[in-house]
């Protein structure tokens, strides 16, 4: 993916209210968006996250509105650079999560479309919360190097359909997501990508989760047509 791919001049900036706070974000709206993303960085990244921002731009070049926001005040943001607590404090992130959903549900741009969250790290479990916590808008759910254990009880709550991505080299964390699947109680795929690190820097391998992402999301936001897997197939790991 290139870095020219990965911007995009319909981009503009947002304030989005969530939890008694105004939280900076980037909302990205193609013409006639089909649906709408919502992203949750993971462990110390922002809005401003290159991996995200790469596959947001995947996503509204297949016609998907997109929303990278921060999670945490630069207040906090300070204070969990020093002690990296706060990003590990996935309820307070799935609050702040639910109310941007409710933003988007009544953005004058966003309100007749269904809801997809896109995670990473930490932010994949908040991501999951928050579907819990708004089932009627939130559909579909990809994590890309995630920590959906840390969702903990939530899991077996979750109704989106949710795609687990994870890197091929990235063991301990496919051990966490391997058994954060088999709690799950809703469509739901797992996919590892060869050879693939927790950050996907290996050629090509941020590629391909962004097709993934964007093939789950056309398939399962209920105003776009199904889109089978690569070999044709549209199984489901149950």
């Amino acid at each position: 993916m290139t870095e020219a791919a990965a911007e995009s001049h319909d981009v503009r900036d947002v304030q989005v209210p969530a939890a008694g706070l105004s939280l900076a974000g980037a909302l990205g709206l193609p013409a006639r968006p089909l649906g709408v993303v919502l992203f949750a960085h993971g462990s110390g990244s922002s809005r401003l996250s290159p991996r995200n921002r790469a596959v947001a731009a995947t996503l509204r070049e297949a016609g998907l509105a997109t929303l990278l926001m921060d999670l945490l005040t630069p207040a906090e943001e300070r204070i969990d650079a020093r002690t990296a607590e706060l990003r590990f404090d996935v309820k307070l992130l799935a609050t702040r999560l639910a109310g941007a959903v409710e933003w988007l549900a009544e953005h004058p741009h966003t309100r007749a479309l269904d809801i997809g969250m896109f995670g990473a790290s930490t932010g994949a479990a908040a991501a999951l919360m928050a579907a819990v916590e708004r089932p009627a808008n939130v559909r579909a759910v990809v994590s890309r190097g995630g920590r959906p254990d840390l969702a903990g009880a939530a899991l077996s709550q979750v109704r989106a359909s949710t795609l687990l991505i994870v890197g091929g080299a990235d063991v301990p964390v496919i051990a966490m997501n391997r058994d954060a699947l088999a709690k799950l109680r809703t469509e739901k795929k797992l996919e590892i990508v060869p050879g693939a690190t927790h950050l996907f820097e290996e050629p090509g391998a941020l590629d391909r989760v962004a097709s993934r992402a964007r093939d789950w999301f056309l398939r399962y936001l209920p105003a776009t047509a199904s889109t089978p897997d690569d070999d044709g197939a549209n199984q489901t790991v149950r």
